[in-house]
């Protein structure tokens, strides 16, 4: 087995109950409205760890290619993949790819969004 597959599961799997826990948490802890703080929180949290993570990453050079791939694809990807659509959004725009930036923002708000009315119209749910 690659030691990168296990690297990931491992830390997807410690994202995935990361997640569980602090959207429990937040939705426990909030006005029952209908504003779903608990996803929002979540990925904004990611957003920041993932940036935070990437900037140390850039900076100092810290993390070997195993832990890299334990953190951002594992740890990170189980708790929200938002995280890694924010930091590929970044990068466009550092790169100043502003409008590539734009196409892959609107792109996969858009296209997931549909895809989803699509799964739920496939299901014979939805109206």
């Amino acid at each position: 087995m690659n030691l990168h597959l296990l690297y990931v599961g491992l830390g997807g799997a410690l994202g995935a109950m990361s997640r569980h826990l602090l959207g429990g948490w937040v939705l426990h802890h909030t006005a029952q409205g209908r504003f779903p703080a608990g996803t929002f929180a979540v990925n904004v949290l990611g957003c920041l760890v993932i940036g935070a993570l990437a900037g140390l990453a850039e900076r100092h050079a810290m993390f070997s290619p195993s832990m890299r791939v334990f953190l951002f694809t594992g740890v990170l990807g189980g708790f929200t993949t938002f995280s890694a659509f924010g930091l590929e959004t970044l990068y466009l725009l550092r790169r100043g790819e502003t409008g590539v930036a734009a196409a892959y923002v609107a792109g996969s708000v858009l296209l997931g969004l549909a895809a989803v009315w699509i799964g739920f119209r496939l299901a014979g749910a939805g109206r």
